[in-house]
C-alpha cells in the first residue's frame, strides 16, 4: 500500500484519468495530494466521492510523500522530479524528461517489469506511442524476433492535452459554420484535416515525437540496434492514437500464427473480423485499458512468408500515460509485500 501518494499536474487530462483509474481499480492508496501550478490552487477534484483540494506545486510539496506520479511536463519534471526523489518519494513520470538517461527504468509493465528492481528513485513512463507499439509487438517479438518495425501513426488531439481536445471542438462548430479557422493550440487547423506531428524535426528529418518512438522501443526491447522507422501523423480524432505497423521477423509468421499468439497476450484485444469489415477504430479503443489490434495479415512484398502488417488502436490518456504510471506503482506495491 501506498501510504501518502501525489500527482502532479492533477487539474491535466492525464492527471485526471490518474485519479479515475485510482477509483476503477481500487489501487491501495492512503492520502491523496493534488498538485499544480498556482493559478489550479483553489480549484477541487473527485477522487472515491471526495473532494481533494488542489495544491500549488513547490520544493516543499512532497514532504511525506512515498510517490509521486508526474504528468505535468518534462519542464516541470526537470525541475521537481529530483526534488521529490531527494524528498524520499518515488518517482513515476509521464514526461519525456528522462526516459533515455541510462539509470532510469523506462517500463511497460506487460514488457520489462523487472527493469523496476534497477531505479534510483525515478522511473519513466515512455511516450504514449510507444506503449501502444510496444503492448502489440512484443508478444510476437517474444515467440519470433522481430528484426524491422515500420509504424505510421494517427495521432489524437488528446495527446497534446486538454486544450487540444477542446480546440478540435470548437474548430469543428466553426468549419461546420463556415467560420474561420485560426489555430492556437496547434500549427494549423485540426477540425477535417491531418498534418505531421507538432515536434521539432531534426537534423536527420525525423521530429521528435518519432524519434522517441525509435529509441525508446529499442530500451524497452533491450535491443539497442533493432531497425525502426516512423512517421508520426496528428489527426481529427479526440481521443485514442492509431497505428499501422509492418513487421519483419526472423523466421516465417502467419498471420494464424500472430494472432495466437495475440490472442493469449496481456494488454491487448483482437478485432479482427475481415468478413464485417470491422477493425481496431480510435473510438472503440476510447476508454478502454486494452489495445486493440487487428488487419493482421501477410506482407505481400515479402515472399518469405517474413512479414507481418497490424492496425492497433489504444486510448493514449489510459493506457499511453495514466494506466501505465498506475501499472508500475502496482507492480512496485505487490513486491513490496
Amino acid at each position: 500500500m501506498v501510504n501518502h501518494l501525489a500527482i502532479v499536474g492533477a487539474t491535466g487530462a492525464v492527471g485526471q484519468e490518474v485519479l479515475s483509474l485510482l477509483s476503477q481499480r481500487k489501487t491501495r492508496v492512503g492520502q491523496t495530494s493534488l498538485l499544480a501550478s498556482a493559478r489550479s490552487v483553489g480549484t477541487e477534484l473527485a477522487l472515491d466521492g471526495r473532494m481533494i483540494p488542489v495544491r500549488e506545486l513547490t520544493d516543499a510539496s512532497f514532504e511525506g510523500v512515498d510517490c509521486a506520479i508526474f504528468s505535468a511536463g518534462a519542464e516541470r519534471s526537470r525541475r521537481f522530479g529530483p526534488i521529490a526523489a531527494s524528498a524520499g518519494a518515488l518517482v513515476i513520470d509521464n514526461s519525456s524528461a528522462f526516459r533515455m538517461e541510462p539509470e532510469v527504468p523506462l517500463v511497460v509493465p506487460e514488457i520489462n517489469p523487472g527493469d523496476l528492481k534497477n531505479h534510483r528513485g525515478i522511473i519513466a513512463n515512455p511516450n504514449c506511442s510507444t506503449i501502444i507499439l510496444a503492448v502489440a509487438v512484443w508478444p510476437l517479438h517474444r515467440a519470433n524476433r522481430v528484426t524491422r518495425i515500420v509504424v505510421s501513426t494517427y495521432q489524437a488531439a488528446s495527446g497534446a492535452g486538454a486544450a487540444a481536445m477542446e480546440e478540435l471542438r470548437t474548430q469543428s462548430g466553426e468549419f461546420l459554420g463556415g467560420k474561420p479557422i485560426v489555430p492556437k493550440v496547434f500549427p494549423h487547423p485540426i477540425a477535417f484535416n491531418l498534418f505531421s506531428h507538432n515536434s521539432a524535426i531534426g537534423s536527420d528529418g525525423y521530429n521528435t515525437e518519432e524519434r522517441k518512438l525509435i529509441d525508446e522501443t529499442r530500451k524497452i526491447f533491450h535491443e539497442p540496434h533493432l531497425p525502426v522507422t516512423a512517421t508520426c501523423i496528428r489527426v481529427p480524432v479526440m481521443r485514442a492514437h492509431s497505428e499501422s505497423i509492418n513487421l519483419t521477423f526472423e523466421r516465417p509468421m502467419s498471420p494464424d500464427e500472430a494472432r495466437e499468439i495475440l490472442r493469449g497476450a496481456p494488454g491487448v484485444e483482437i478485432v479482427d473480423d475481415a468478413a464485417g469489415n470491422r477493425f481496431p477504430m480510435p473510438i472503440e479503443a476510447s476508454g478502454r485499458d486494452e489495445v486493440l489490434i487487428g488487419r493482421i495479415r501477410q506482407d505481400a512484398s515479402h515472399p518469405d512468408r517474413r512479414g507481418i502488417d497490424l492496425f492497433v488502436s489504444g486510448d493514449q490518456l489510459r493506457k499511453g500515460a495514466a494506466l501505465n504510471a498506475l501499472q508500475i506503482l502496482e507492480c512496485l506495491t505487490l513486491d513490496s509485500r
